[in-house]
C-alpha cells in the first residue's frame, strides 16, 4: 500500500475541489492506482479540514464504548464505512471494518482490546504438561514411564555401540541414510 505525504493529500484536493479536473483526470495527472484514495481524502476534508489529511504517528487505543457506537451508527443508519469514520472524526475507515467483523464474528468481547505481542511459549508448554499430568490414570502413568525408560535403554546401547566402534556406527548411519534418500528421490 502507497502511502502519500500529507502535502500531496492537500494539493491534490485543492487541484479537485478549486481546479477544473475530475478524480479520473487527477489520479492520472499523478500517476495513481484508482480514485478511491482521492475521493476518500476530498470527503474527509471536507468534513474535518487539513487535520482529516493528516496521517496519526501514534496508535490511539480507543475505548469499547467508542468502537460500538461506530459500529452501532453504522449498523443503525447503514451509513458506509467512509461515512462512519467521517461521523467519528477518523482517518482510516478500515479501523471500522474491522470492528464491526469483530463485532458480528465475537460480539463485545471482539472489541476488547488484545494484549500486544506473542504469548509466551514457555507459559503453554507448562499448561499442557500440567493437563497432561493431571489426566493420566496410575497405568497410564506407569506405561509412559515404561516407554521412556525403552528409549533411554534405546538410546544408551546406541550410544555404547558407538564409544566401541565409531566408525562402523558412522558407516552404518551412512548406509541408512543413503537408502532413505534414494527411496525419497524415486518417489
Amino acid at each position: 500500500m502507497v502511502k502519500y505525504s500529507e502535502e500531496f493529500k492537500v494539493k491534490l484536493v485543492t487541484e479537485y475541489l478549486y481546479g477544473n479536473l475530475g478524480y479520473k483526470s487527477l489520479t492520472k495527472k499523478y500517476n495513481m492506482p484508482s480514485t478511491s484514495p482521492l475521493k476518500n481524502w476530498v470527503r474527509s476534508y471536507k468534513v474535518q479540514g487539513v487535520d482529516g489529511l493528516k496521517r496519526r504517528n501514534t496508535k490511539k487505543e480507543y475505548s469499547v464504548q467508542f468502537k460500538l457506537d461506530a459500529v452501532q451508527f453504522m449498523l443503525e443508519t447503514g451509513a458506509s464505512y467512509l461515512e462512519t469514520a467521517v461521523q467519528f472524526n477518523l482517518n482510516n475507515h478500515s479501523m471500522i471494518q474491522r470492528w464491526l467483523k469483530a463485532f458480528r464474528d465475537q460480539g463485545i468481547e471482539g472489541l476488547k482490546p488484545r494484549p500486544k505481542g506473542k504469548p509466551s511459549m514457555s507459559k503453554k508448554i507448562n499448561k499442557q504438561k500440567k493437563k497432561e499430568e493431571k489426566k493420566l490414570t496410575r497405568e497410564e502413568e506407569l506405561e509412559r514411564e515404561n516407554e521412556l525408560l525403552r528409549l533411554e535403554n534405546a538410546y544408551l546401547k546406541k550410544l555404547r555401540a558407538f564409544r566401541e566402534n565409531p566408525n562402523a556406527f558412522h558407516e552404518k548411519h551412512k548406509q541408512r541414510w543413503h537408502s532413505n534418500s534414494k527411496k525419497k528421490d524415486s518417489d
